[in-house]
C-alpha cells in the first residue's frame, strides 16, 4: 500500500495538463476582459458617431 501511495505521490504525468489547464483559463479571462472592454468602447463611439450624424 505504501509503494502504491509512493508512486502516486511522485508520478507528475497529469500535472502538465492541469499547469495548461490553468493557463488556458488566465488566456481565456484576459481574452473575454478585452473584448468586453473593446466592446463597450466601440458601443460608445458608435453611439457618439450616429448621434452626431443625426
Amino acid at each position: 500500500m505504501a509503494d502504491l501511495i509512493l508512486k502516486f505521490w511522485t508520478n507528475d504525468e497529469g500535472q502538465d495538463i492541469a499547469e495548461y489547464a490553468v493557463m488556458l483559463a488566465v488566456i481565456l479571462v484576459i481574452v473575454v476582459g478585452t473584448i468586453r472592454l473593446v466592446g463597450s468602447n466601440a458601443n460608445t463611439v458608435f453611439s457618439s458617431a450616429a448621434s452626431s450624424i443625426q
